[in-house]
């Protein structure tokens, strides 16, 4: 056998053990909040193109990951909208450390094309809407267990309309859902994700206005690995922290923590 043949049957067989291997390993599944929905499933290709590995990406809301962790749910890699859930998880046993801050996020007012509502950040014309009898309906994710839901009341008694605005709310069961409700014209408007309102099938259905980021706790968002994450959930938790990751991150609206 001519040795140039041997070499390239060589090289063959190494590259389909590797291949084998990737295929192997169990799939490592992602718990990531809803906000991420669209800078995530980018990252997540790049990773998978670069790696070969495969991940099974899962959108929801923060709270309700952290409960079904709580409780055994067989996740590998925690993307939490607030840190505090990852913290809490980790003082229960369930993750190998407190995990990383990859991000921080941003929310805002969203108004749908033909609302009567005017976008601005310092809701000014929300509150008008609210005396006028123009605003009917109003969209936040639900606050008791979804952080960006957490934070859009926050904003909303900073600015004094809470108790006006309450009885009109519509509840996502996550910041994805109150998106598509502020969007779809089943609402006047709504307060969602910075990350949501920049992409492109969302950004083209109306009008964004960042609310300022002092009128509600920060949104410090932590990601863990649990303790049976398999090999691919530490490899895209490190990959997270690359910047090509991070570059993706940045153009859906998310702010880079400091090393």
């Amino acid at each position: 056998m001519k040795p140039l043949l041997c070499i390239r049957r060589v090289w063959l067989l190494v590259a389909l053990f590797f291949s084998a291997l990737a295929q192997a390993q169990p799939i490592a599944t992602v718990a990531a909040a809803s906000d991420l929905k669209f800078a995530i499933e980018e990252v997540a290709a790049q990773f998978e193109k670069a790696t070969g590995h495969k991940l099974r990406l899962v959108f929801g809301s923060s709270g309700s990951f952290y409960a079904q962790i709580l409780q055994g749910a067989p996740f590998h890699l925690y993307m939490s909208a607030d840190e505090n859930f990852v913290f809490k998880l980790a003082d229960a046993g369930k993750t190998r450390d407190r995990g990383r801050l990859y991000a921080h996020g941003r929310i805002g007012l969203m108004v749908p094309t033909g609302s009567p509502l005017q976008a601005d950040d310092a809701l000014k014309d929300l509150a008008l809407a609210l005396k006028d009898g123009r605003l009917k309906k109003f969209a936040i994710a639900n606050p008791d267990h979804a952080p960006y839901g957490m934070r859009a009341k926050e904003a909303l008694q900073h600015a004094g309309l809470w108790q006006a605005i309450e009885p009109r709310l519509v509840l996502g069961e996550n910041i994805s859902q109150a998106a598509q409700f502020a969007t779809s014209g089943s609402t006047q408007g709504g307060i969602i994700a910075q990350s949501l309102a920049l992409a492109p099938s969302v950004a083209w259905l109306g009008q964004f206005a960042l609310i300022p980021e002092a009128w509600h706790v920060r949104l410090a968002q932590r990601m863990v690995l649990t303790r049976d994450a398999p090999p691919a959930a530490q490899a895209f938790y490190d990959h997270l922290a690359t910047p090509a990751a991070q570059a993706i991150m940045v153009r859906y609206g998310f702010e880079m923590p400091q090393p």
